[in-house]
């Protein structure tokens, strides 16, 4: 990792840990598979991690999009200008326009798309009717290696709410993208790439202990992952170099060492996901944008 990259001061970048198994990393291309569900009025695709799941929509004027029994605390993505929906949740409407991330409470909640396009949708898999959607179901049919269980972090103190945030927030030197967290999830919106990402200037890391999810939303990636090595030799994994357009879910397993490139001409869009939130990010000062209203652990 270059040591420009704010992310170079983090005490977990380091060699990859000592776990001895290994699970695979998942790639959901959405744009070569059916919708998971589709009306005449919404398309949406699911795929998922051990803890999260990450649904993918494109929304007509009318759409909606209903939660009856939410579990916890869920994530809406609106990445593009002009798109416009109401939230009702607890008898509150909200109206919210897009490029925004919204933070939803736990029960009874519905989406109506008011001006169309892209949504993206962030779950615990707690809810496991969701998780029975997903296109990828079957590769968590055990749990995978090296992830501790999920557990949520402190509610706002001040309170259940639905919570928006601009994603209209300037790069800042010294800040790794753009993060809000919540309860459930820590995302980073980074910085739009244009063109294809320098070749020289990659940065592999690897986590210990928590999956990231890695959402192309524009342009295309290349995600170079690769497991370590241990002494028994049928643990090996041999490297992944997999290229994926968008929309598209990558998820990484931990320990494997990661970076992806943008490779397409014009916008590369990539989001990362984690859940629960990140402790590490959570304790640089001034990364997480919304660290006001969700406090970390004691």
């Amino acid at each position: 990792m270059s040591h420009s990259d704010p992310r170079a001061s983090l005490a977990a970048y380091a060699s990859a840990g000592e776990a001895q198994t290994f699970a695979a990393a998942e790639y959901a291309r959405f744009y070569e598979i059916p919708a998971s569900t589709e009306a005449a009025s919404l398309q949406l695709w699911y795929a998922r991690g051990q803890n999260f799941v990450v649904g993918y929509a494109e929304g007509s004027v009318g759409a909606r999009y209903e939660r009856v029994s939410q579990v916890d605390e869920y994530v809406l993505l609106i990445p593009d200008e002009n798109v416009e929906l109401t939230i009702e949740w607890e008898g509150e409407i909200t109206r919210v326009l897009g490029p925004s991330i919204v933070f939803v409470p736990p029960g009874s909640s519905v989406l109506n798309v008011v001006q169309p396009g892209r949504l993206v949708l962030m779950f615990t898999s707690l809810n496991e009717d969701l998780c029975e959607q997903c296109t990828n179901a079957e590769s968590y049919a055990q749990p995978h290696p090296n992830i501790p269980p999920f557990k949520a972090w402190p509610d706002p103190p001040q309170g259940q709410a639905v919570r928006v945030y601009s994603l209209n927030v300037p790069d800042e030197e010294g800040r790794f993208g753009r993060i809000w967290r919540c309860s459930t999830f820590m995302v980073n919106v980074l910085p739009p790439q244009q063109g294809p990402r320098d070749p020289t200037k990659l940065s592999p890391h690897h986590h210990d202990s928590f999956e990231q999810g890695s959402f192309a939303l524009d342009g295309a990636f290349t995600h170079h992952v690769r497991w370590p090595w241990t002494s028994d030799l049928n643990a090996w994994r041999k490297d992944d170099h997999e290229f994926c357009a968008s929309p598209s879910l990558a998820v990484i397993p931990p320990p494997a060492i990661h970076t992806s490139r943008g490779m397409d001409q014009g916008l590369n869009q990539l989001i990362d996901i984690f859940s629960p939130p990140r402790l590490d990010f959570s304790q640089k000062p001034g990364w997480v944008l919304n660290a006001s209203d969700y406090p970390m652990p004691d």
